[in-house]
């Protein structure tokens, strides 16, 4: 033991034991940090895996830079440096999510006085006892050298320089080394999640895969390409893109303007819903299923205006390239995702910002995964959202009611109404559903919502599919019932729309079957038939609705509810045409060059097809060719213009348009409810909450939401009991 004791002593006073030394306490603090203050939304084995090891490249790499230094003072006061650098990252990193749950952003660095303001004078409040072991090495080390100070020990020093210079080939080998372990923790990362730095699905994906010093080079990364593209813009640019919105504004239809001037808007989020899904009935051995009925019955329902022809436009920012396109009507980016790159600094003047500033509404949203996912926490304050209510606020999430994108559906609308019901109508809410995301297992925990049958395909990605939407299809009709048990149904209009696919291109050959199609026949046509999804405005004692086909995209879906909502939107830069105006060119652009859909012709995966008929135009004439020509034009225009707002953020330059930019250092996701409630408070009489409505009783007991089985004991046991009934009238 006192060998062992001896060697180790011997090694620390080395340099590079020194160094390693160092490495371990960081990954000891990182550990702990991992465990007690960040939560890394660990799913499998693999990820515990990824978030054991990230902290050695990076640490081993920075920490390394020190044996470069030949001499021995420089060498112990630079590497010490460098170590309280990293350490002061993570410690800030355990506060700043203490408060934000998110991690620094080198632009929220950058901008100290945001951050300072978003801690106020809670910073002290947000330290917690544990901290005491981010600096207790320090303490130690501090006491040790007071020690030997006052007592002036001669016995042989426990800590010593190690004088020798490290090799130069020796120091590069630890570079080297470094570089190929965070080669390795970076390949590990990508088979985890896919395209993890150039989709950038989350902070806390990025910090899990490759660690947090990784994570601050990623986001300075992304902060300086950001700035530079905003740096370069100027408000003559704007000049251009407002020419541009004028010439293309559709002016809204007078038989629907206003037809729900002052109601509640209620937005749900169809994850990964397809067009095909509505009145589709699937067929196994012999017997079949209708998949959505009660999303078939809004779609037909004479209170629902329904678009047939709707087509998702994002790209590899899948559901934040909706939630974009759907609330500012501008694109996503050709690459990576607007909401992560852009959406926490950039000026946006978005649905909440809209309908808060001119009439008055109250915006939150709900969704049951954790808010830094898509950067939607930086991102809802840009666009003016009040109230963001993430996983945090929601039941605590077990293998039997969530899955790894979130809370189930039904868990989460039941759980988000006594937070709904303390918002001051009228309100802007949306509700985010997450069961029917890829790969399509979320039942699998919920063994009393399994029984809807699986598709009998070679793809059991397809086959999960129709059972996941029939689950988020009960879980909306549990909550359609409860707005109209509570009163809330008949003063809200109530949108749904699909945020992407579900099914991916390459699988679709397998779902031809399921579609009356041939395999073998498959075209991109088909393909490009199957990005429509839903979109409905759902208005309760309107009569006047139906189904119009009308071809447009998720661009188009701002100025057409705000023109029902009887907002004039001439003033706003939005890109996309009231689906409902007769002036609507029906164009609808995707985001990948030359593709598009028109009334006439289908561009896709690089053929030209007869939209109408589906027919292949191999040898256009003199006529479809200017024709196409033109629509190429107008498709890479629109997407150009939305490019230059987004990278350049040009709507910081716009003055004019009777709207302010929202101040993002007065929103707070935290201790939403508290706020609601002293709102209620302050309010007292005037209140509109349906808390307050309701004579300050809750209305949660309201919801009902039986579980698959429940229903389907309860269908046979109708059944089984109308038979005997019948039997013994007989």
């Amino acid at each position: 033991m006192k060998k062992l004791k001896e060697y180790a002593l011997h090694a620390f006073n080395t340099r590079l034991g020194f160094i390693i030394t160092l490495l371990l306490i960081y990954w000891l603090k990182t550990m702990w940090a991992y465990h007690a203050d960040f939560s890394l939304d660990l799913g499998n084995p693999y990820q515990v895996f990824l978030s054991i090891i990230n902290p050695i490249p990076v640490g081993l790499l920075l920490l390394g830079l020190g044996l470069y230094i030949k001499k021995t003072r420089p060498f112990y006061i630079v590497t010490w440096l460098i170590y309280t650098l990293i350490n002061l990252l993570l410690i800030s990193n355990a506060i700043y999510y203490r408060e934000f749950s998110d991690f620094i952003t080198v632009s929220a660095m950058l901008a100290s006085t945001k951050v300072s303001a978003g801690l106020g004078d809670s910073a002290l409040n947000l330290l917690r006892a544990w901290d005491i072991l981010f600096i207790l090495d320090y303490l130690i080390l501090f006491i040790y050298l007071i020690s030997k100070k006052i007592k002036k020990s001669r016995k042989p020093r426990l800590i010593k320089m190690d004088k020798r210079p490290f090799n130069k080939r020796a120091s590069f080998a630890i570079t080297a080394l470094s570089a190929l372990l965070f080669s390795i923790n970076l390949f590990l990362a990508e088979v985890d999640r896919p395209e993890l730095l150039t989709r950038g699905f989350s902070n806390t994906y990025v910090v899990r895969a490759l660690g947090l010093p990784a994570f601050t080079v990623y986001s300075g990364n992304q902060t300086y390409q950001a700035q530079k593209e905003r740096n370069q813009a100027t408000a003559d640019e704007l000049t251009d893109v407002k020419s541009y919105v004028t010439d293309h504004y559709a002016a809204p239809n007078t038989n629907y303007y206003g037809i729900a001037k002052g109601k509640n808007v209620i937005v749900i989020h169809l994850e990964s819903f397809q067009q095909f899904l509505i009145d589709y009935q699937l067929e196994v051995d012999g017997k079949k299923y209708e998949v959505t009925p009660f999303i078939n019955s809004l779609y037909h329902s004479n209170s629902t205006l329904a678009f047939s022809n709707f087509f998702h436009q994002v790209k590899a920012g899948k559901t934040s390239d909706a939630e974009t396109l759907m609330e500012n009507s501008l694109f996503g980016l050709n690459s990576g995702s607007f909401m992560v790159n852009y959406g926490g600094e950039n000026t946006q003047f978005a649905t909440p910002t809209i309908l808060g500033q001119t009439a008055g509404y109250t915006s939150a949203v709900f969704h049951g995964n954790v808010g830094s996912f898509w950067n939607r926490n930086n991102t809802y304050k840009q666009w003016g959202y009040n109230y963001f209510f993430d996983s945090s606020y929601f039941s605590e999430q077990t293998s039997s009611n969530s899955f790894q994108y979130g809370l189930n559906d039904k868990h989460m609308f039941a759980d988000s109404i006594k937070y709904l019901e303390h918002m001051q109508q009228p309100f802007y809410t949306k509700f985010i559903t997450v069961s029917n995301h890829y790969p399509y297992t979320s039942l699998k925990g919920e063994a009393d919502e399994e029984g809807f049958p699986l598709a009998k395909t070679d793809d059991e990605t397809i086959n999960g599919y129709f059972a996941t939407a029939n689950y988020l299809d009960a879980s909306l009709k549990s909550f359609f019932d409860y707005l109209k048990a509570s009163g809330l149904y008949d003063n809200s209009i109530i949108v749904l729309y699909g945020d992407h696919y579900g099914i991916s291109n390459s699988r679709n050959t397998s779902l031809a079957k399921l579609l009356g199609k041939d395999s073998e026949t498959w075209t991109e046509y088909d393909n490009a038939m199957l990005q429509r999804v839903p979109y409905m405005i759902h208005i309760p004692g309107y009569t006047g609705g139906g189904i119009h086909d009308t071809f447009g995209g998720e661009v188009d879906a701002l100025p057409t509810l705000l023109h029902i909502l009887g907002v004039d939107t001439s003033k706003y830069v939005q890109l996309g045409q009231d689906l409902l105006s007769p002036e609507n060119t029906q164009t609808v652009a995707f985001r990948t060059s030359g593709t598009y859909v028109t009334p006439e012709y289908t561009s896709y995966g690089g053929h030209l097809y007869y939209t109408q008929t589906g027919q292949e135009i191999t040898n256009p004439d003199e006529t479809t060719t200017a024709a196409t020509k033109e629509i190429r034009t107008a498709v890479a225009k629109q997407l150009s213009v939305s490019d230059q707002i987004q990278t350049g953020d040009l709507l910081r330059f716009d003055t004019d348009n009777g709207l302010h930019v929202v101040d993002t250092s007065t929103i707070s996701y935290s201790n939403s409810l508290k706020t609601l409630k002293a709102i209620e408070k302050e309010k007292g009489q005037n209140s509109t909450s349906l808390y307050s409505l309701n004579g300050n009783k809750t209305t949660s007991d309201l919801f009902e939401a039986p579980s698959y089985a429940k229903l389907h004991e309860t269908t046979e046991n109708s059944t089984t009991s109308s038979s005997s009934e019948s039997g013994n009238n007989n």
